[in-house]
Parts: C-alpha cells; sequence; structure tokens
C-alpha cells in the first residue's frame, strides 16, 4: 500500500512538472513568434534550438600625448591579445553562454574582463570592464631618453558601455547580425540613437609615478546598415558617434597635476561590423565591435582610447 501510494504522488508530481513545462513553452513561444516585424524583412527562425560555438578575440590600446611643466611628452601602452572560447544555447530567444580562457587555465593569463552584449531589434548595449595589468608600452618625455613599460608596470581599470535605440527595427535587426536569432531576408538600413560612457583608471609606476582618470558620458546617433546581396549572406556596417556632454579628465605625474579641459570635439565611437553565411540550418560567421575614445588636447593632454573585440562563430539551429 505504501509503495503504491508513494508511486501514485510520484506521477502527480511528474504530471505536474510536464505541465509547467508545456506552459512555459507555450509562452516563450508565443512571445518568441508575436515580434513586432515586418516579416517581409526580418524573420524569426523556425526551429527553438540554437547552438553556438564562439572564438574571441580583444585587444586594448591607450595613447596620451600633451605637455607637462613645459616639457611635451608622449605615452602608448597596448594590451596582450585575448583569446576565449565559448558555448552558446539558445531557446526560444533565452539564451545560456559558458566561456573559457585556455591561458587563464593554464596560469599565463591573470587579468580579468567581462563582456555583456544583449542586441534586440529596437534597442541593446555592449558592456565591457576590465581589470589588468597585461599592457606594455613606453613613455617618452622631450630631452629625456625613452621608458620602456613592461608588464606589470601598468595597471588599468576600465568600464565601457554603449546603448543603441534603432528606429526603423520592424525592418533592420542587430540580432540577425550578431545574436542570429533573427534571420535578414531583405537589405534595410535604420538611423540608430546612441548613448556612450567611459570610465577609466591606469596607474602605472616605473621611474616615475603617474595616476590617469577619465570619466565621459556621449550622445549622438549613426547610422546601421544590413545587405543581403544573395540568399543566405549577410553583411552588416554600422558607426555611432557620440559627443561628449560630460567629461572630467586628469593626470597627476608623482606630485604634478594635469586637469584637462574640454576640447572640442570630443568624442566616442562604437564601430560594428559583421558577416554571416547560411548553410541550411548551420551557420557560419564573424562580427567585430571597436570603440574609440578622443577627449583632450595636445597642449596639455591628449587621450586617445581604442578597444576592440572581434568572433569567429559556427552554429546550429534545432
Amino acid at each position: 500500500m505504501f509503495l503504491l501510494c508513494a508511486s501514485f504522488t510520484s506521477d502527480v508530481r511528474a504530471q505536474k512538472l510536464l505541465r509547467l513545462l508545456h506552459y512555459a513553452d507555450s509562452m516563450l513561444t508565443a512571445r518568441y513568434r508575436s515580434s513586432d516585424i515586418d516579416t517581409a524583412y526580418i524573420m524569426r527562425p523556425q526551429t527553438k534550438w540554437t547552438l553556438t560555438a564562439r572564438l574571441n578575440v580583444s585587444g586594448a590600446k591607450l595613447e596620451m600625448e600633451g605637455n607637462q611643466m613645459g616639457t611635451p611628452f608622449r605615452s602608448e601602452i597596448t594590451a596582450d591579445y585575448k583569446s576565449t572560447v565559448s558555448l552558446g544555447v539558445n531557446y526560444l530567444g533565452v539564451s545560456v553562454v559558458m566561456a573559457l580562457n585556455p591561458a587563464k587555465i593554464m596560469g599565463k593569463y591573470k587579468d580579468f574582463e567581462l563582456n555583456l552584449n544583449s542586441y534586440s531589434n529596437r534597442m541593446g548595449f555592449d558592456f565591457i570592464y576590465q581589470n589588468a595589468r597585461n599592457f606594455k608600452g613606453w613613455h617618452k618625455a622631450e630631452g629625456t631618453p625613452r621608458i620602456e613599460l613592461p608588464p606589470e608596470v601598468v595597471k588599468l581599470k576600465s568600464l565601457n558601455v554603449n546603448a543603441y535605440y534603432a528606429f526603423n527595427y520592424r525592418r533592420f535587426s542587430y540580432p540577425a547580425a550578431f545574436m542570429q536569432s533573427y534571420i535578414q531576408r531583405h537589405s534595410a538600413g535604420s538611423f540608430l540613437l546612441a548613448v556612450s560612457g567611459q570610465g577609466q583608471r591606469v596607474d602605472t609606476k616605473r621611474q616615475y609615478e603617474s595616476v590617469l582618470k577619465v570619466t565621459n558620458i556621449g550622445i549622438g546617433g549613426g547610422y546601421g546598415y544590413n545587405w543581403v546581396p544573395g540568399r543566405n549572406w549577410l553583411f552588416h556596417l554600422s558607426a555611432l558617434p557620440t559627443f561628449t556632454v560630460y567629461s572630467n579628465t586628469s593626470l597627476k605625474v608623482n606630485d604634478n597635476r594635469i586637469p584637462i579641459d574640454y576640447h572640442f570635439p570630443e568624442v566616442i565611437i562604437t564601430g560594428r561590423g559583421a558577416l554571416v553565411r547560411q548553410f541550411g540550418n548551420m551557420f557560419v560567421g564573424t562580427t567585430m565591435v571597436y570603440n574609440f575614445t578622443n577627449i583632450g588636447s595636445k597642449k596639455k593632454l591628449a587621450v586617445h582610447n581604442s578597444k576592440w573585440i572581434t568572433r569567429l562563430f559556427v552554429g546550429l539551429r534545432l
């Protein structure tokens, strides 16, 4: 009798779980299929599951040029390339991604970097945080020998956020190029509204000590275009320049502080590109996101900051 009751209870729980899963699947399917889009231009894949493997490579570069107490100087530091391998599973628009850095697993890479991306047809963003000591470069002041900056001398913490709003979101799809959660059927473009922000601190300790602090926010707009030259092909290009509306930048070298005044034009530019090729339910491609920041003036201090990430991917829809 006890065994019969336990079996009956287990069956009831299993049925409740199945009903709950069926309900969740129905809700996700309805949301997935009811997007406000022009299906003559973009469409959802007919399948529910998407598996994607990616190879991600990123890099960064910081250049400074200015005048310290009447002495012109120039510095340049570059980060080692970072490579990760990731596997993503998407079910009706809900994604889970796991990424591994082989160099970090082997103890050859000790820095930390976090990349979060969310792209929808109407709006999306990139969120990039970096805490690194793998920068190396040089510093040269006029009339003095060039100072080499090996790894571990420069410590950088940075946060970059870039967001967009696409006006022609019913016909132009960012996720078709970057997430493969839509399919672009015919060529279309869109004007874009953009907001960018950056916070950065760079500490250098060599024959001198310096601290660079950067905070700026930009607002602007741009244009993106998805070109479909033939069936199963997609090329994407977009540029989103934003002009700085708030800027707070300073450089301290030893005990000398160099404040930086706003100098027009100060810009934060986000460029994106993608190439996607479909083979039935399979697809391959590459994407790239490039961020460039220009602030200050060479009369005191000019800072040029570059950050990029490129991805190679292959996927299967089930």
